[in-house]
């Protein structure tokens, strides 16, 4: 479980799975949810939910899950049902 949490942490692809891995590693390894609070700014409650969640749902509820808000880059700035009033030009913009 040691090296597991630990590997997970450092191959996790969000910073918050990263600090969510690597707190559950520090509770294997003896530390208390407290300090580890302290360390990185959350709650100890929230980083005693996280060992809750991973003991019931495995490493999967540690992930993080963007779960709405608007987009981070959006492809397009409106929906394809959207048509263009005019073509684009073939001429770059002018700009004096």
């Amino acid at each position: 479980m040691l090296t597991g949490l630990r590997r997970l942490a450092l191959n996790a692809v969000h910073a918050r799975s990263r600090e969510r891995f690597l707190a559950l590693h520090d509770i294997a390894q003896g530390a208390c949810a407290t300090q580890i609070a302290a360390r990185t700014g959350r709650h100890p409650q929230t980083v005693m939910g996280g060992l809750h969640s991973y003991n019931e749902h495995g490493p999967e509820a540690l992930r993080y899950q963007r779960t709405g808000g608007r987009p981070l880059f959006a492809q397009r700035s409106r929906p394809r049902s959207v048509k263009r009033s005019a073509p684009r030009s073939a001429e770059p913009p002018y700009h004096p």
